[in-house]
């Protein structure tokens, strides 16, 4: 059994955005997420179960209004399901164990790091600072994160 997992005592402290986003399937308004500009060293983590999503890294300035990512930290976290709302087909990306709704992924990212632009919602995600991560539990990603570009 995994140690990440969606709990209700966490979902019923979610603010209504946050709550919106990830358990509606709902999405922020663009360029007003709250870690849209984050350029800090650490982890982007699901704000309900926890499990590690992305690292700052891989984290890079798209243009969209989202925070962008190139990859996920932990690939088996992060389940990819076809989404054919608002009148199109796009890809959702949403957490494993949390099952919460984290954006879409689209393959316009930088060609030179894989090609994909994972577009996330910020009230999706908790950011945990690289000098927090071994007090948190998250020691074992440390290697993997570096000063944001």
């Amino acid at each position: 059994m995994s140690k990440y997992e969606k709990r209700a005592e966490v979902v019923a402290t979610l603010s209504p955005e946050e709550f919106y986003v990830t358990q509606e399937s709902g999405t922020e308004r663009p360029g007003t997420g709250k870690l849209l500009n984050n350029k800090e060293p650490g982890i982007y983590v699901d704000i309900v179960s926890g499990e590690p999503l992305f690292a700052s890294a891989d984290k890079y300035e798209s243009g969209c209004g989202w925070p962008s990512f190139t990859k996920p930290i932990e690939p088996a976290h992060v389940a990819e399901i076809e989404d054919r709302t608002l009148g199109m087909v796009r890809t959702e990306v949403r957490s494993t164990h949390g099952d919460s709704h984290l954006g879409h992924v689209f393959p316009d990212g930088p060609q030179d790091r894989g090609g994909l632009r994972y577009c996330i919602n910020s009230a999706s995600l908790r950011f945990i600072h690289r000098d927090d991560m071994e007090a948190e539990g998250y020691g074992d990603y440390v290697n993997q994160v570096e000063d944001a570009a």
